[in-house]
Order: C-alpha cells, then sequence, then structure tokens
C-alpha cells in the first residue's frame, strides 16, 4: 500500500506540536530540550545565519527548523511507513533525529532524541 500523503502531512503536523510542546517539559527533557540545546552549543554561527540569519538562535527557533528526514514502520506487515517519524535540522549537520512513534490509533505514543 502506498503512503497516503493526508496522514502523512497530518502526522507531521502532530509530531512537530508535540516536539515544541515538549520542549522545557520533564517529558521533554531527554528529547526536545536536550535536542535544542544540544545543537546551540553544537553548531557553529555560520550554520544559523545560513538558516535563521542569526548568530544564536533560542532553542525555539531552532525546534522551529525541524523538517521530516524519513518515516517507517515497526511492524514487517504494515506497509504504509507512518508508524515513526524522524525530525532533524536541515542540511547534513548532525546524526541526530527526534524520533516520534505512533500508536494502532494514530496518536503519538513516544518522542525520543536518537542517533
Amino acid at each position: 500500500m502506498p503512503t497516503d500523503e493526508a496522514e502523512l502531512n497530518r502526522r507531521t503536523r502532530l509530531a512537530l506540536e508535540a516536539i515544541k510542546r515538549s520542549f522545557n517539559t520533564q517529558q521533554g527533557e531527554s528529547d526536545a530540550t536536550l535536542f535544542a540545546t544540544h545543537h546551540l552549543e553544537e553548531l557553529d554561527e555560520s550554520y544559523w545565519q545560513t538558516q535563521l540569519k542569526i548568530d544564536k538562535p533560542v532553542p525555539a527557533q531552532v525546534l522551529g527548523l525541524l523538517c521530516l528526514q524519513s518515516h517507517r514502520s515497526d511492524d514487517d506487515d504494515d506497509d504504509d511507513g507512518l508508524d515513526i517519524l524522524d525530525f532533524s535540522l536541515p542540511g547534513d549537520v548532525t546524526n541526530y533525529v527526534l524520533c516520534v512513534r505512533f500508536d494502532e490509533q494514530g496518536a503519538i505514543s513516544e518522542i525520543s532524541m536518537e542517533s
């Protein structure tokens, strides 16, 4: 079965909203917050200048840059590939992604930072 673009777009929107909401929460401490603060420390000003036209963004601006890198499924029988969405920064600047997992009903079940 080919990927349903409307469902992919819906899940992408939900995932990005959930990532932003989790920032600076106990839940987000090891994912969205860590992702943003890590990249603020590790990437130089030239990257931020290219992407945002500023030298040092705030974490919310870092998370605002996230884009969908890939989507896949945990289940070999499920070929729509919409169970897991990976988000990262534009360009080839990091090996880290924020991984958003969806349950069988299409609701977010987990957000994690992975490499």
